[in-house]
């Protein structure tokens, strides 16, 4: 019998069944926009499929110019634009799957000069102003979705999903935040609603009644004036009847200033909304967000909160994600760890989506992991991020493969990442590359200091470094006071820190260390997460906001960097502003654009703004960068053998997990 009962268990639509209650969440990953971009998705979408997803959906395509995310993004107005995705749905159902295009209008969330919406509010994450829809424009609007629909018939898709959450054009009709029209698109809840029921019952009638649709429903818009839980499932009731098989969840808009989908939003932390749904109609509810292992949806599914779970991120860090819960190996699944950093932070800089996790994701047509012709003996040297990445996928491909570590246990930098409040999803990635190199046969050899006589005289045929970095000590006189410590020394090593702590250094370093000063020893859960930032559970009336709860800490800290810059400007688009926050709550001081001039026992003397001042500081916890650690390499390279360089050995950023992770895996496969 299946550990995952609910989770596995087919869902009849009436005419067709769905193998199992996952939904592969729509993502835009920029292979839509990409050379070779359709034979790279059907690759994509393909191995999911694969894998045993119950349901695919494509990222976001719209239905006419100006709903496109930005300029030269995809849409599907054409017999030639649905020709294009052909190769796409083939894939698909080529491995017995299901695949449904997301139609997407961004309304007033468009980055081009033809933006629109249901007025000329612009958003306040976009530079554009969106011009105000016409009854006329309204009404062709909704035609366009429907032959939008229509079009991807045509391409093969098995369905459709009606993007009208997260803030885009169709939410912006509902809310009263965007929507301040007094025609028949405004004013009251009914008028407000009219495009979304027009746009469902416009693709339905063209359709017909063999076709999937999901609708994606705003059940938490958690922005002021946003909707109420009475109005959600006043309209989900409206959809049923408009003619969605499915209502698909969705929480919180882009520009809502709280955090959704981050590693520190506990796992399933929105199931809860979904159930207050469930009941009101008779369709399947799909719940959404933070939903990353077998077993947390499992029990969301068993508990009856919904009839599927929509998981996003998690299939691109494993396609076979279902699959391997399928036959009883969920430790052999790549976890998903909401970091954001290669999904949506390459989407907001403009670069093609992969997984930090897994950099084979959107890459699976130049990323190839084959078996090797020619078996070589390996040394990793290191056993974090970038040396388990290169260990497993060498032993994978067939190498002979051993691992040297110096620690009592893998991971390397990871198990600093892990010790900060809100990142322990860390451990999902230690478990993971544990597990699988145990698998392929890596030897391991902990608490093992390997010398470079030693990697001579093993007879290796290659030697990789993945030796990592140590803490850089800048040259401040008084650094070697006692009350001076690393960051290494405080997170890893756990050395005690004082009251009134000074932190040299506001990189994504400076940041953890705040966060991890300044936590009040809560613990991390769905609960006190819902209470800090402040997110009224009854959804009783403005979008489910609440009042945060303080976040009391009993210390003081005082940040510091040389630049003058922003503090922040260099953490990832998407999670970045959630740390500042953070730290703002806490009331962190920040000091930019600091000479530091000495450090004593009572804290440090820095200058800024042309003025000397004390910091008064009982603990100083230096944060100001890494040097590369490769004292092995030179000797190795002089006896002849053959050397490379990964993660942080070959170069000393900050903490970069994404780059060692692909830079160790792409080795691998070229050895």
């Amino acid at each position: 019998m299946s550990n995952y009962p609910h989770l596995l268990a087919p869902l009849d639509l009436g005419f067709t069944t769905l193998k199992n209650r996952t939904l592969m969440g729509s993502m835009h990953t920029g292979l839509e926009e990409a050379p070779n971009g359709y034979e790279r998705m059907a690759a994509f979408y393909g191995e999911r499929a694969k894998g045993q997803v119950g349901l695919i959906v494509t990222g976001g395509i719209a239905p006419n110019e100006a709903g496109r995310v930005g300029k030269g993004g995809s849409m599907m107005n054409s017999k030639e634009e649905a020709n294009h995705h052909k190769i796409v749905t083939k894939a698909v159902h080529d491995n017995g799957g299901k695949i449904c295009m997301q139609i997407l209008h961004t309304g007033r969330y468009a980055y081009h000069d033809k933006a629109v919406g249901p007025s000329n509010l612009r958003a306040p994450i976009n530079l554009y102003k969106p011009h105000k829809l016409t009854h006329d424009e309204v009404l062709q609007t909704i035609q366009d979705f429907a032959d939008c629909a229509a079009y991807a018939q045509e391409a093969g898709y098995d369905g459709v999903e009606i993007m009208g959450s997260e803030g885009y054009l169709i939410n912006q009709f509902i809310a009263k935040r965007t929507n301040d029209r007094d025609d028949d698109w405004g004013g009251s809840f009914e008028n407000r609603t009219r495009f979304a029921l027009e746009t469902i019952r416009a693709v339905r009638k063209k359709v017909g009644t063999n076709f999937i649709i999901v609708y994606r429903l705003s059940m938490l818009d958690l922005v002021e004036d946003g909707g109420n839980i009475d109005e959600v499932i006043r309209l989900a009731k409206e959809v049923e009847l408009a003619g969605a098989n499915i209502i698909n969840s969705g929480i919180g808009w882009h520009e809502a200033r709280i955090p959704t989908i981050a590693m520190m939003v506990p796992r399933g932390a929105f199931s809860w909304v979904t159930a207050k749904v469930k009941g009101s109609v008779s369709i399947p509810l799909c719940t959404s967000n933070r939903i990353n292992t077998p077993e947390v949806a499992e029990d969301i599914l068993a508990r009856g909160d919904a009839d599927m779970v929509s998981m996003a991120r998690p299939f691109l860090a494993d396609g076979f994600f279902v699959q391997k819960a399928m036959d009883g190996k969920p430790e052999e699944i790549n976890t998903c760890i909401a970091c954001n950093q290669a999904c949506l932070d390459h989407i907001f800089q403009g670069i093609t989506a992969s997984c930090l996790v897994n950099p084979r994701a959107c890459n699976e047509t130049e990323l190839i992991i084959e078996p090797t012709t020619k078996k070589k003996k390996i040394a990793v040297v290191g056993a974090g991020p970038g040396g388990m990445s290169t260990a497993n996928t060498a032993a994978e491909r067939g190498h002979d493969v051993t691992l040297f570590e110096s620690m009592d246990r893998l991971g390397g930098q990871l198990n600093i990442a892990k010790q900060i409040p809100g990142k322990d999803e860390f451990n999902e990635t230690i478990r993971y590359f544990g597990t699988m190199m145990k698998k392929n046969n890596v030897n391991i050899q902990l608490n093992k200091r390997v010398s470079a006589k030693e990697l001579i005289d093993g007879g290796y045929d290659e030697v990789v470094l993945a030796t990592g970095v140590i803490p850089r000590m800048p040259p401040i006189p008084g650094i070697e006071s006692s009350n001076v410590m690393s960051y290494v020394d405080l997170v890893l090593h756990k050395k005690p820190a004082g009251k009134q702590v000074a932190v040299i250094g506001a990189g994504g370093i400076g940041f953890d260390v705040s966060v991890y000063l300044t936590d009040a020893g809560h613990p991390f859960d769905k609960e006190h997460y819902l209470k800090e930032w402040g997110i009224d559970t009854s959804i009783s009336e403005n979008g489910g906001l609440g009042t945060k709860s303080e976040e009391k800490s009993d210390r003081n800290v005082t940040m510091m960097k040389r630049s003058k810059d922003k503090f922040g400007s260099n953490l990832g688009k998407t999670t970045g502003w959630i740390h500042k926050t953070t730290l703002i709550d806490r009331k962190v001081e920040q000091i930019s654009g600091v000479t530091y001039k000495s450090i004593d026992a009572e804290g440090v003397t820095i200058e800024a703004k042309g003025k000397e001042r004390k910091i008064l500081a009982d603990t100083v916890v230096i944060c100001a960068g890494q040097d590369p650690c490769r004292e092995l390499q030179a000797e190795i390279e002089a006896a002849g053998v053959k050397v490379h360089l990964v993660g942080g050995a070959d170069l000393a950023a900050e903490l970069d997990a994404k780059r060692a992770i692909d830079q160790g895996t792409r080795l691998a496969a070229s050895l």
